[in-house]
């Protein structure tokens, strides 16, 4: 009996051993798994945050005015208005077809005309590298009174959040004195004005901020004529110097204010 016994103690010691290995065994899978899950949570989140981020530091500049963001205009390095002769009214050109600007950041001449692609709907106030229209249909705009303001790929942080903010001053589709969009300008537009040539109008160095315009006189029937292309460079963004260039060049102050 003394031998049973002991044969059948060991047999409850190893038992006991395998029934400690198993439960260490499922709390080590349990360990991993929400190492994974906390991990795939810190994922998340650390994707999150930051659009989290800029809409908040966007949202705080709600209750100042637009000139109130961004630097003075001289702070900015904001030069003079330039012109250029403007052509390319009316001038519409199948979707699709590239089209050679002779200006940096484009201000004037042909381009598409199609519904939901050109012009681009007014609503919208501000586009990324990754979704900004094309410039054939934002040509559209500029015809239609539009102000455009461009910025390069320098442009980023706390300065493009403040873009975004100045987009939120313009909202809707309702108020045409409201005709403002907000968009990059790429390193792929330059082959879209320059075709190894220097356009007529191109961005000067140090320059990051670009504000452009389509003007023209408009007779009673509706006939465009003086037209003209306003271009207003700076280094920095300048809130102050944006109102001024939209109060200078209103919407009405194009060939088709009257367009969306």
């Amino acid at each position: 009996m003394a031998k049973k016994s002991a044969k059948s103690d060991r047999r409850a010691v190893i038992d006991d051993i395998r029934k400690k290995q198993k439960g260490a065994e499922r709390a080590r899978g349990l360990a991993i798994i929400a190492v994974c899950v906390v991990i795939a949570v810190g994922i998340v989140v650390a994707a999150a945050f930051k659009p989290i981020k800029d809409s908040i530091q966007t949202s705080s500049y709600d209750s100042k005015t637009l000139q109130e963001i961004g630097e003075s205009p001289s702070a900015a390095g904001c030069q003079k208005v330039v012109k250029r002769k403007a052509d390319g009214n009316q001038q519409h050109i199948p979707t699709g077809t590239q089209q050679i600007y002779t200006t940096a950041p484009a201000a004037f001449g042909p381009h598409w005309n199609e519904a939901n692609v050109a012009p681009v709907a007014m609503s919208r106030k501000f586009y990324s590298r990754d979704d900004r229209p094309e410039l054939e249909a934002l040509v559209h705009n500029l015809e239609h009174g539009y102000t455009l303001l461009w910025y390069d790929d320098t442009v980023s942080g706390s300065e493009l959040n403040e873009i975004r903010a100045i987009g939120r001053k313009f909202p809707g589709d309702d108020d045409f004195r409201y005709k403002f969009i907000a968009v990059p300008w790429t390193k792929a537009d330059e082959t879209e004005t320059t075709k190894n040539r220097k356009p007529a109008i191109d961005w000067p160095k140090g320059t990051h901020i670009a504000f452009t315009h389509w003007t023209a006189k408009v007779d009673s029937s509706g006939n465009a004529s003086d037209q003209y292309g306003v271009f207003q460079y700076c280094s920095g963004l300048s809130g102050q110097a944006l109102k001024t260039f939209m109060e200078k060049y209103p919407y009405t102050d194009s060939p088709e204010p009257g367009a969306m």
